[in-house]
């Protein structure tokens, strides 16, 4: 028998600076790129996925200076501590190169020697800026902030990222990369999927190549950190042509060993960048390639940022948050899911602590978790704790679920490989508030009061599409989370060994399997007020910063226990008339339905999370349940929210603002508006 050969997959993260310690802005990216090999691993594919440290460099020399320590010594202790997050978060990278590895610099040398014999890099003066944490080179004209003297002379400055720049002359290597600049103009017209988004390449173009593209200082004689030049050790080796050849030294080009991983991985499928390196990925890494004969990465894709409401994470605004703190907090599947959830394609993410909880509450807890824990109680009480054998339309609902489950499949293939990450868990939700939907639809409780044996035909069907769906959903869910989909598995009492993308549909479901004889939630809700307040505490600096948030969140709070009446706020009575001045303070805004249930304890009242195009989903509490006994219905709905109006609290609960709502005759319905509206548009 012949055995059939896997398709290969090569991604690459950046290789990280290890001036400071990572936090879940820098982890993003890596947990995306091991959501990505992991998919394709179920997929059936050869993967090679590579992550590392960037280790050379005067910033790095400095740092060492600073703790009185010497550059190698710092950088392992820093290489140690990536890798123990790596392993903590489940990365399952297969290699992790550093660029002190003694092939990677003989392969830096090998490949320098061999451009500069070829006439791509030549021996000049250079004169410029250079911002030392950045490791990078700017002209006059390129910089965010000049700084003059009285004579109106130039002294100084800050670079885009807004870190000080120094000026520097000294002799260095030059590369010709403006020789190559039509060849690449040319190369992304012709390749129109090498940058991803889209929109980067058109920043590429306009920024860097039609201004015209210098050539670039590439060897520095001012400290020693680095890789000699081979014929001329006063020079090293500038840090990023040191760091971008990495994703070739790793799989063995110019390092005088065996080449087989680069015969058979390269080109990478996937090369996925922060959007604040695109430059040296997309502009200096394919004419570095190119002018060394080699074929470029299929796809460069540069992410967003993961900001905080101030901006970028940063030590120094006291907003930085550790995926240390999540992970023994909240678990690790609640880390790696938030972030692929929150990060939408090419686009910023905003983290907040209501939002992190948020999901944590509503998507995994009770969307995820209870649906779980309700079809394994369901098995028990109704089938002896056996999963009925799989059958096709026994019920009217059988068929539309089957559907769904279908078309979740088929979309989340198309968006995985799009790398539309958070897309794709949208539509896992998609079928796990379908399946949720499913349970109320059928009322397999009423079905197991019947003594008829058709009923019992049907409750046979309904618990194994739920179980049939799980299995789909815990599948689907295995690139990203990494122990939900085994909890899954052992309460519905499958196979871990079976978990796979290949071929999947619902009507696979194993018969006759043994589900656990009690449930545990995988899961576990936490209280929200409490777990904010404590995450908003780890982002603080100071006591006096945390006073005022405490001062802040208290203006914006308003306590109002029980229930909220429509008749409160019936539209239909007769009120005073007002002054246009007094309507315009009313803030209506369009708002879509992520998710709506029941308040437990509180009959009247519905709890919706909904997207009015905020920073942040909003919670608002309505005494609406009366009307809509099917409240999950309503997901996917774009509805009216009054925006301005104080939170206050009902239950327990916050509530950020009023659901309009029209009233006739006792008869309330929610006010709804055509889904092409955007989030967030103002009603005026």
């Amino acid at each position: 028998m012949v055995e059939t050969k896997k398709p290969t997959y090569y991604i690459t993260t950046p290789i990280y600076y290890p001036s400071g310690k990572l936090h879940i802005g820098n982890s993003y990216t890596t947990i995306a790129c091991d959501t990505l090999a992991r998919y394709k691993r179920a997929k059936g594919y050869d993967v090679f996925f590579l992550t590392g440290t960037d280790e050379h460099g005067l910033k790095i020399e400095e740092k060492a200076e600073k703790l009185n320590t010497d550059p190698k010594t710092y950088v392992d202790g820093m290489a140690k501590q990536i890798k123990e997050l790596w392993q903590l978060l489940e990365i399952s990278n297969d290699k992790f190169i550093r660029t002190t590895d003694d092939y990677h610099e003989h392969a830096v040398q090998e490949i320098f020697d061999r451009l500069l014999k070829q006439g791509d890099i030549y021996l000049g003066d250079y004169e410029g800026w250079y911002s030392v944490d950045d490791e990078e080179y700017f002209t006059e004209t390129q910089l965010a902030e000049v700084y003059r003297d009285d004579d109106g002379k130039v002294i100084g400055g800050k670079a885009p990222s807004g870190h000080e720049v120094e000026l520097v002359k000294e002799q260095s290597y030059f590369f010709k990369m403006g020789k190559y600049a039509d060849w690449l103009l040319d190369y992304y017209q012709t390749h129109p999927d090498f940058i991803q988004p889209a929109n980067r390449m058109t920043e590429m173009i306009n920024n860097f190549i039609k201004p015209g593209l210098e050539d670039l200082a590439v060897s520095r004689t001012s400290f020693t950190w680095g890789v000699q030049v081979k014929n001329n050790p006063k020079h090293v080796v500038y840090v990023w042509l040191d760091a971008l050849i990495n994703y070739i030294t790793a799989l063995g080009y110019a390092t005088g060993d065996d080449e087989a991983l680069m015969d058979k991985f390269w080109p990478a499928n996937v090369q996925m960048v922060g959007k604040e390196i695109v430059r040296f990925h997309t502009i200096y890494w394919p004419i570095i390639l190119h002018a060394l004969g080699l074929p470029l990465p299929k796809t460069v894709f540069g992410h967003g940022w993961l900001l905080m409401k101030d901006g970028k994470m940063s030590k120094s605004k006291g907003n930085v948050i550790y995926p240390e703190t999540l992970v023994e907090h909240y678990g690790l599947d609640a880390l790696r899911y938030y972030l692929v959830r929150a990060m939408p394609y090419g686009n910023d993410g905003l983290f907040t602590p209501e939002d992190f909880v948020a999901r944590v509450n509503y998507d995994l807890a009770n969307d995820l978790g209870n649906l779980l824990n309700r079809t394994v109680a369901m098995i028990n009480k109704y089938e002896d704790g056996q999963v009925p054998a799989f059958k096709s339309g026994v019920t009217p609902f059988d068929t539309t679920l089957e559907a769904v489950a279908a078309e979740t499949i088929e979309n989340y293939d198309g968006y995985m490989d799009q790398l539309h990450l958070s897309d794709a868990l949208a539509e896992v939700w998609k079928l796990v508030s379908r399946t949720n939907k499913y349970i109320d639809e059928t009322a397999p409780w009423q079905l197991a009061k019947s003594d008829a044996a058709a009923d019992a035909d049907q409750l046979a069907s309904v618990m194994a599409h739920l179980a049939a769906s799980l299995r789909v959903i815990a599948s689907l869910i295995s690139p990203v989370m990494t122990h939900a989909p085994k909890a899954i598995f052992e309460q519905l009492g499958l196979d871990e060994a079976a978990l796979t993308l290949v071929d999947l549909k619902m009507a696979d479901l194993p018969a006759n399997t043994q589900v656990v004889a009690k449930g545990t939630p995988i899961f576990p809700r936490v209280d929200m007020e409490k777990e904010i307040e404590f995450l908003k505490g780890q982002m603080t600096t100071s006591d006096k910063k945390k006073g005022r948030a405490a001062m802040e969140a208290a203006k914006h709070a308003v306590e109002v226990e029980g229930e909220w009446d429509p008749a409160e706020t019936e539209l239909n009575v007769t009120k005073d008339e007002i002054k246009i001045d007094d309507f315009d303070k009313v803030e209506l805004k369009v708002a879509e339905v992520i998710a709506v249930q029941k308040v437990k304890g509180a009959d009247k009242l519905l709890q919706f999370r909904l997207d009015a195009g905020d920073a942040d989903h909003r919670q608002i509490l309505s005494g609406i349940a009366k009307w809509y006994p099917e409240p999950e219905a309503l997901i996917g709905k774009k509805v009216v929210i009054v925006g301005n109006l104080k939170p206050r609290k009902m239950r327990g609960e916050m509530s950020q603002g009023m659901l309009l709502s029209a009233e006739h005759d006792g008869e309330v319905q929610l006010i709804t508006v055509p889904e092409s509206l955007v989030n967030g548009s103002l009603i005026s």
